[in-house]
């Protein structure tokens, strides 16, 4: 009985790792997002307000 309880668990098992694997590349994809955006984003506002040029004596 305990191994046929173990089949079951393992497809169990099976199915939520299918279940969590687009689970999986959409926090990837979000993590990515949140953390290069935000610093994507600084930069465009530094180099609109001059910060990336060299400076005229």
């Amino acid at each position: 009985m305990k191994k046929k309880k173990s089949k079951k668990n393992q497809s169990n098992s099976n199915l939520k790792d299918q279940k969590i694997g687009p689970t999986k590349n959409s926090a990837k994809l979000v993590l990515f997002v949140f953390g290069i955006g935000p610093i994507i984003g600084i930069l465009v506002f530094l180099y609109s307000k001059g910060f990336f040029n060299s400076p005229t004596i």
